[in-house]
């Protein structure tokens, strides 16, 4: 029963493809790609894609790309908004076929005598010239390891992806046949080879273990010792990705999300309403000790965060919001759970950070970069790397943006990547090496100082007097940048005034100065928040703490007149002390009062600048007291 016509048109339709969300057919016109939607009142986008009629389209629901193919004997991938990506050299005889294969990170393009398996960046893996005339159609299987091909000659062709390589510090594994893998030390040269009893579907190799799925069970291997996995049947054999953390690893397949311990063991299964595990990728789900990050597909502004050890949702169960869409999120992968924090780059390609288990307070993303195309966390400590404007940038200590954001343009470093060429994308980041696949498909390593991780061990484990050195030693501004934010997070206020002094904060190393000088802890801990720019949480903390008169002072200080008067009226308590400053500050600057709230108190309240002095001295004595007995308590115990 015909239910609606979608087009009419003259020419032919050779192809046709529906879109990831299934609101959108893409088809062929002649020579034209065109994207029409269903809704009859939504724009049509067309444009023209090839020099000869367009035989054949794909367009894939994870990475959201096209891919078409014509009698101009080439092959395109097109972004949804028909910006082109990639077009290849003529061939030798038109394309008949093109197909993605069901993870997005391969697709296959069919023409007269020839199969090519090409990536999704449209560099190509591999190059077969079967005897099989035309390749009419190409199907992959739903694992992606195989497919089939429709061929000109009446035959079916079946062909299976091998050759795979995984690569992580000193090993090299191959997947020389479709059950067997070859493992290579490089650093002894020693060769070790493992057998499956099904074929190999996914692989992954990080954090010192092996992971490889097969249509049927899962393997666990340790770097160390390559002759007895761990092996645990799984309920579906179309697992379509893996991710490795230090602790454990996820598997995704058709059914759900899976987070298992190196041991084998289920740890949890995360869920969340209208949750397409057919869509997610590296880009959108990310995995660390404790957290796990998915990025909604029916709204891409929405991260949901849970806790990796129990598959529940992070604080009140609702989604980290961002402004705009959200392209690729990754998490970092040491420190404790407290200090997680989600790096994010969205569709403007500005990158954002943000802590995972302090968005209560307010600590929305905070940008530290812009035209980020590709980023990646270090495996062994919090630096980030991104390629940003023809730049590697390393971030040596991203989380000094939470506590200075003044340090954070001081431990950025940046060196020419010119030479990974156009659309290069960040592969990983292990130990002190960079590893960068280019467009072209070829592999390109660069080195960043490894002087940063060993000061994120020395933060770590509280050696501040060797991290010192380390930044004596190395004389590098960004270094000594990096641990003035890590001794400031740490509260360790010496060492953070030596490093200021190095990289030349002067003012900062007064305030940090004062802050020694201190009486109370309440008073400490809300001047560390106030120096990183938190000043409701540091009026929290005083106000709490019976501190009433210091909490007025902060805003005093800050010259917020309005909070200091609306919290000495409404603690009834040093309404002169605000009108005398006041008073005092129009008096320097030759200003008469305008604010009516001000004007009205002064009618009613006398101000005596002797008097509030006193006053002042008087709270800062009680202060100190109350110090020196809180201190006197600790030290003697709860027994006396």
């Amino acid at each position: 029963m015909l239910r609606s016509t979608l087009a009419l048109q003259g020419s032919p339709v050779y192809s046709v493809s529906w879109g990831p969300d299934s609101d959108r057919i893409l088809y062929t016109s002649g020579r034209q790609l065109v994207i029409k939607p269903l809704q009859p009142s939504a724009k049509v986008q067309q444009w023209k894609a090839h020099d000869g009629v367009i035989l054949k389209v794909d367009w894939n629901s994870v990475n959201d790309l096209i891919l078409s193919g014509g009698e101009d004997c080439k092959y395109k991938v097109w972004d949804s908004y028909g910006r082109l990506l990639y077009s290849s050299s003529p061939h030798d005889y038109p394309i008949t076929s093109v197909s993605w294969a069901p993870d997005g990170e391969v697709f296959a393009v069919g023409s007269f005598n020839t199969l090519r398996l090409c990536d999704k960046t449209g560099w190509s893996y591999a190059l077969e010239k079967p005897s099989s005339g035309s390749l009419f159609s190409v199907a992959w299987a739903a694992d992606g390891s195989q497919l089939a091909g429709a061929c000109g000659n009446g035959q079916v062709l079946l062909a299976h992806v091998v050759e795979q390589r995984w690569e992580w510090t000193s090993f090299q594994i191959t997947l020389t046949k479709r059950r067997s893998m070859q493992v290579r030390n490089v650093l002894n040269d020693a060769v070790d080879m493992l057998e499956f009893r099904d074929r190999v579907i996914k692989a992954s190799l990080a954090h010192g273990h092996l992971v490889v799925t097969t249509s049927l069970q899962c393997y666990v291997y340790n770097v160390k010792n390559w002759n007895t996995p761990l092996i645990f049947d799984l309920k579906e054999g179309t697992v379509s990705l893996i991710l490795q953390a230090e602790k454990h690893f996820l598997l995704v397949d058709g059914a759900g999300v899976y987070v298992f311990s190196y041991e084998g063991r289920l740890v949890s299964s995360p869920k969340f309403p209208g949750m397409r595990t057919d869509t997610l990728s590296q880009q959108s789900i990310s995995l660390s000790n404790d957290t796990i990050a998915i990025r909604d597909k029916s709204d891409q502004k929405a991260i949901f965060l849970f806790d990796a050890l129990t598959g529940k949702a992070l604080g009140d169960g609702k989604p980290l919001m961002h402004k705009m869409e959200v392209v690729e999120i990754s998490l970092d992968q040491c420190g404790s759970s407290g200090e997680r924090k989600i790096a994010l780059i969205d569709k403007n390609r500005d990158l954002y950070l943000t802590p995972v288990r302090r968005l209560a307070r307010g600590q929305g993303p905070t940008q530290i970069g812009t035209m980020v195309v590709t980023l990646a966390w270090n495996d062994t400590a919090n630096i980030l790397c991104g390629l940003q404007d023809s730049q590697l940038c390393v971030w040596l200590d991203p989380g000094c943006v939470f506590t200075d954001k003044d340090l954070l343009s001081h431990t950025l470093v940046s060196k020419d990547a010119s030479e990974f060429s156009r659309s290069p994308h960040i592969l990983s980041y292990v130990g002190s090496k960079v590893t960068v696949r280019r467009s072209d498909g070829s592999l390109v390593c660069s080195s960043v100082t490894p002087y940063a991780s060993l000061l994120h061990q020395y933060s770590a484990t509280s050696r501040w007097e060797d991290a010192l050195r380390l930044c004596r030693f190395a004389k590098d501004q960004s270094l000594w940048a990096c641990l003035a934010g890590m001794a400031m997070a740490n509260r360790e206020l010496s060492t953070a005034e030596v490093a200021y002094a190095a990289i030349g904060e002067v003012d900062k190393v007064q305030y940090i100065t004062s802050m020694k000088e201190l009486p109370s802890r309440e008073s400490l801990l809300a001047h560390l928040q106030l120096f990183s720019g938190h000043v409701q949480e540091a009026e929290g903390i005083l106000l709490q703490a019976g501190l009433t008169y210091q909490a007025i002072q902060l805003h005093i200080s800050l010259y917020h007149w309005d909070r200091a008067l609306e919290l000495a009226v409404k603690y009834k308590t040093h309404v002169d002390t605000v009108l005398a400053y006041r008073l005092k500050f129009l008096q320097d600057f030759s200003k008469q009062e305008t604010n009516k709230r001000f004007l009205q108190y002064a009618e009613g309240v006398e101000v005596d600048w002797e008097k509030v002095q006193a006053k002042v001295e008087m709270e800062l004595a009680k202060e100190r007291e109350r110090a020196v007995s809180t201190s006197i308590k600790t030290s003697l115990g709860p027994t006396h």
